[in-house]
C-alpha cells in the first residue's frame, strides 16, 4: 500500500478519535471515495453542512481503496465507499468486504443501474462507457489514421502511440481488460492483449492520466472512459472523444456499505442521500460528466456539446459478476504474461 494512502488514513483515524473523546462519535460517517478529490470534498462539505453529520474523508483509487478496506476488515475504519469504477466494488461484495443495503431511493433509479450485481450488495452512483481520447493534430502530423475499431489499436502504424492505465492501480483499465475478453472471447482476448501491449508507450497510475498525455501530445490515443475525454476537452486540450464501432464495455460507479461501519445508521443516511438528483447534479461542477444513475438528475449539456450521448453509445454485454469473481486471476494474469513482456 502507498505510503500518502496510510498517512491520509491515519488523518482520518485522528479525526474520528478526536470527536470520540468529545462525545460526538455517533454523530459522525467516515466516508471513503474514489472520484476527484474536489468531487469527494463537496460532498463530505455538503453532507455535513445539510445534515451536521461530521464527515471526515479520505480519496484514492478504486484499487487502492479496496485494499485500504480489505486491510482494516477486522477493525472497519470508513462507513460509506463513495464512487469509483464498479468492479472493485463488485469484487468487495463478493469478498464479504461490503454488505447488502436496500435503499428506499432506488426505484428513482435507471434500472440497469440498480443493483448490478443482485442481492443490493452495491448500488449503481453513475456509469460511463470506455473509449478512446483522441489527439487528431498527432495523427495528422504522423500521417496516421483515425482508429475504429479495437483491432485497429492492434496495427503496427500506431506503434508507441497508445496510452492506457494499469489495472493494478485503476479501475478504468481493469474495465478495458474485461471488455476485450468478453469482446474476443476469453483466449482470443489474451491474444489481442498481448498485440495492444506491444502498441502501449505508458502505462499510468490513474486511469485518467492516458486521456491526460493525449491532450498533451506525448501520444496520440488514450484508452479511458469517454466522460474523462469530456472533461480534457473542456480543458482546452486538443482530444476527441471516440467510441469503438464495435462496441465497448462500461463502468458502473458503485456506492457500497462497508462491512460493520462504525456509523451504520449514519452510513445509511448517507447513501439514500447521495442517490438524490440534487447531490448527483454536483458532480459536473468537478468535471465529472457520467450518466448519474437517478433518472431526474439531467445529462450536461457539454456531453452532447461533444458528440458522447452515453446512452447510445454501443456497448457490449458488460458481465460486472464475472468481471468481480475473476479480478484476481485477470490481473495476475496480465501482470504475468503481458505487462512483462517486452514492448
Amino acid at each position: 500500500m502507498k505510503r500518502w494512502l496510510w498517512m491520509g488514513a491515519a488523518v482520518v483515524v485522528l479525526a474520528f478519535a478526536t470527536g470520540a473523546q468529545a462525545g460526538s462519535q455517533e454523530n459522525t460517517m467516515v466516508l471513503y471515495g474514489a472520484p476527484d478529490r474536489d468531487w469527494v470534498a463537496a460532498v463530505a462539505a455538503k453532507f455535513e453542512k445539510e445534515t451536521g453529520i461530521k464527515t471526515p474523508w479520505i480519496r484514492a483509487s478504486s484499487n487502492e481503496m479496496y485494499a485500504k478496506i480489505e486491510a482494516e476488515k477486522a477493525n472497519p475504519q470508513g462507513d460509506v465507499w463513495f464512487g469509483g469504477t464498479g468492479d472493485p466494488h463488485f469484487a468487495a461484495a463478493e469478498a464479504g468486504l461490503t454488505e447488502p443495503y436496500c435503499s428506499p431511493k432506488m426505484p428513482e433509479l435507471r434500472e440497469w443501474m440498480r443493483d448490478p450485481i443482485g442481492g443490493c450488495r452495491v448500488i449503481g452512483l453513475y456509469a460511463g462507457p470506455l473509449g478512446w481520447a483522441v489527439n487528431e493534430g498527432v495523427l495528422k502530423k504522423l500521417g496516421k489514421p483515425m482508429p475504429k475499431t479495437w483491432d485497429d489499436l492492434t496495427k503496427p502504424e500506431y506503434k508507441g502511440l497508445i496510452a492506457i492505465s494499469n489495472p493494478t492501480t485503476a479501475g478504468t483499465a481493469y474495465t478495458a481488460l474485461v471488455t476485450l475478453l468478453l469482446l474476443k472471447g476469453e483466449e482470443k482476448g489474451w491474444e489481442y492483449l498481448a498485440k495492444l501491449h506491444k502498441n502501449v508507450a505508458q502505462y499510468t497510475k490513474s486511469g485518467s492520466a492516458a486521456g491526460q498525455l493525449a491532450g498533451q501530445g506525448e501520444v496520440a490515443i488514450g484508452i479511458v472512459f469517454l466522460h474523462d475525454v469530456v472533461m480534457f476537452a473542456e480543458e482546452g486540450f486538443p482530444v476527441k472523444a471516440v467510441a469503438p464501432a464495435d462496441g465497448t464495455g462500461y463502468e458502473i460507479g458503485g456506492i457500497s456499505l462497508i462491512k460493520g461501519a462504525p456509523h451504520m445508521a449514519n452510513a445509511k443516511k448517507f447513501i439514500d442521500w447521495a442517490l438524490t438528483p440534487d447531490v448527483q447534479a454536483i458532480a459536473k461542477d468537478f468535471r465529472s460528466f457520467q450518466l448519474q444513475s437517478n433518472k431526474n438528475t439531467p445529462l450536461p449539456p457539454v456531453v452532447i456539446k461533444h458528440g458522447v450521448d452515453f446512452e447510445n453509445v454501443k456497448t457490449i454485454k458488460y458481465d460486472f459478476l464475472w468481471g468481480s469473481k475473476n479480478r484476481e486471476r485477470i490481473i495476475k494474469r496480465w501482470a504475468e504474461q503481458i505487462f512483462s513482456q517486452a514492448r
